[in-house]
């Protein structure tokens, strides 16, 4: 092969690994705003699913929020759930079917605000679930409304001076809460906001699918990302003021990674 050859060969191939689609990624063009970290939490799923090849033993839930739309997304079967009520539904899913492998895909108002109690019961059972968890610190879908992530100081449709812990309360640090339960098999902290943390969030989305498909326990996915729309702000300045003020508070890495705990310490002696 001549060098120009090998040169035109090298382009298309890196082209291609650039720009290569998941075949679970259907055509539908996606509703989220410009920036939006959702379409790439999306693509990584499709690809996850595709590279295990489970994607007719693969049921997603989503509930309400902005990923309500993600069966028109990715190409697997799946499952609507009222407000908050994903793990809830995802429960019954794998406990009728327990060859499948069950996810949800979940914001943070609605794991961590009217989900709560689900979410950690769900996990405190140690239920073979992988829950994606998207933290935007914001309510994107409904007008921009402070969210149980919301940071101290952080301007909202609903904190206009800024959330204070007097009035408020704390942000919810949800994932940590649920690192230190029994059940849970694998948690980890994750986000997008550029190549580097997009490949490792992959690394971490394929672990969690690998981990359920041995039944060890809940496996758990936060993405800290950007709500561009509800921040006013442009995606560039996003990812900038994320990296600033949420990485601190939701630093990136794994909070746990070891299955379910032995149960004989919780047992009556």
């Amino acid at each position: 092969m001549s060098e120009v050859a090998e040169k035109v060969r090298n382009i298309i191939s890196l082209e291609n690994l650039i720009y290569s689609k998941s075949p679970l990624l259907t055509e539908v063009t996606m509703h989220y705003c410009p920036g939006c970290s959702h379409g790439v939490v999306h693509k990584l799923i499709a690809e996850v699913i595709d590279e295990l090849g489970i994607q007719e033993k693969t049921i997603g839930v989503s509930p309400v929020g902005c990923a309500v739309f993600a069966y028109n997304y990715i190409d697997i079967d799946w499952s609507e759930a009222a407000h908050g009520r994903a793990p809830a539904v995802a429960t019954g899913i794998k406990r009728t079917m327990p060859e499948k492998t069950v996810f949800t895909y979940q914001g943070d108002g609605d794991l961590a605000a009217i989900g709560t109690a689900e979410t950690l019961h769900a996990v405190n059972r140690g239920e073979n679930i992988v829950i994606i968890f998207i933290n935007n610190a914001i309510y994107g879908m409904t007008g921009g409304q402070m969210a149980p992530t919301t940071l101290l100081g952080q301007v909202t449709a609903t904190t206009p001076y800024g959330r204070n812990v007097d009035l408020n309360g704390y942000p919810l640090k949800i994932t940590d809460l649920v690192a230190k339960l029994p059940g849970a098999a694998f948690v980890t902290r994750q986000s997008v906001h550029s190549a580097a943390a997009v490949r490792k969030a992959k690394r971490a989305i394929k672990k969690a699918f690998e981990l359920s498909e041995k039944n060890i326990g809940t496996c758990f996915v936060e993405i800290v990302s950007t709500c561009n729309s509800g921040w006013k702000m442009t995606p560039v300045d996003s990812n900038d003021w994320m990296v600033k003020n949420m990485f601190p508070l939701f630093p990136i890495g794994d909070l746990k990674d070891g299955g379910k705990e032995a149960t004989d310490a919780y047992k009556v002696q």
